[in-house]
């Protein structure tokens, strides 16, 4: 047997390319005393890869991700050959670790297995922690939500109605991205921020103003939510997506005097120092989604050989909610 792993060869000027890629062969590697050898089934490619591309990823070295997979051979008694678990050791067919670098699936009767990689996982986790956490998100607030179509934005809208919130409003870079956060996520309002000023747009679509921004694009939509925050607004950063491939955008714009005067506060947080909060985004989300109140938003290309791909896709826009690759014969 084969293994395949992708190395990132060179760093990228604004958009990556596959030719910033590699994919390598090699044997199968076998699990050391204390390790255990993992066949993947489901590969997470994520905005934040880009940003590592700049200089966090080592050249011509397999590259990391999340990544859900069955422990096939093992040499540790607490991984167990079967199981099923979510490591960061991603972007690779097979991948070797040790108990510390896993975390096994509770695997919900019912749950799709994909769903511990969107809705559940990181994904997930980071939408559930923006609004309870950073947010401290109130019955009735009104939330803006930019990039809403995308994995964070789909599980940020679907968690905000189930929490409570009142309006919910979301950005996105189509006119069918638009209609999909309207009709299928139940976004109360949506626009298409390439069909003019988002100010201008949000206004519209808010014209009451809102309390909370969830914001993972930065830029104009930054400055625009700014202006349109109520007294005792919250901004929520957790990218800037929009800026990861152009790095000469120019700094947002906004009024600084409102930070003060509406005594605003912004805040930004990475989701890995909230991975204790694991068990309560399943408390949460599991019964929504057994009940079908909570509905995953995935995009699923399938075969790891396009996980490049995947990668670029989603750089562009191309998916709607998580997008995720799956092995040729999935194991769910």
């Amino acid at each position: 047997m084969t293994a395949l792993t992708v190395h990132q060869t060179a760093r990228p000027t604004g958009f990556p390319a596959p030719a910033h890629f590699r994919f390598v062969e090699s044997p199968v590697p076998e699990p050391s005393r204390g390790t255990a050898l993992i066949e993947n089934l489901y590969w997470s490619v994520d905005p934040y890869h880009r940003e590592m591309m700049d200089g966090d990823f080592e050249l011509n070295a397999p590259l990391e991700g999340r990544a859900l997979g069955r422990i096939v051979a093992s040499l540790e008694p607490s991984l167990p050959e079967g199981e099923l678990v979510f490591h960061r050791k991603g972007w690779r067919t097979h991948s070797v670790v040790t108990p510390a670098e896993t975390r096994r699936l509770p695997l919900h009767e019912g749950v799709p297995l994909s769903a511990y990689l969107s809705v559940l996982g990181g994904t997930g986790l980071t939408a559930y922690v923006g609004l309870t956490r950073i947010a401290r998100l109130r019955e009735g607030d009104d939330v803006f939500v930019s990039a809403a179509a995308g994995g964070v934005g789909t599980a940020t809208g679907r968690f905000a109605r189930l929490l409570g919130a009142g309006r919910v409003i979301g950005s996105a870079g189509s006119p069918s991205k638009v209609r999909h956060l309207i009709e299928q996520v139940g976004y109360d309002a949506a626009f298409d921020y390439r069909s003019g000023p988002v100010a201008g747009l949000l206004t519209k679509a808010a014209p009451d103003g809102i309390d909370v921004f969830v914001d993972n694009v930065g830029g104009e939509h930054l400055g625009a939510a700014i202006g349109a925050l109520r007294e005792r607004g919250r901004v929520v950063r957790i990218g800037t997506v929009g800026q990861y491939n152009t790095p000469d955008t120019p700094p947002v714009v906004f009024d600084h005097a409102d930070v003060v005067e509406k005594s605003l506060r912004i805040e930004g947080f990475l989701v890995r120092d909230y991975a204790d909060l694991q068990e309560e985004l399943y408390e949460f989300a599991v019964p929504h989604l057994l009940s079908g109140a909570l509905v995953p938003d995935e995009t699923v290309v399938d075969g790891f050989e396009r996980i490049v791909e995947a990668f670029l896709l989603m750089l562009r826009g191309g998916n709607t909610g998580k997008i995720l690759v799956r092995a040729a014969g999935p194991g769910d």
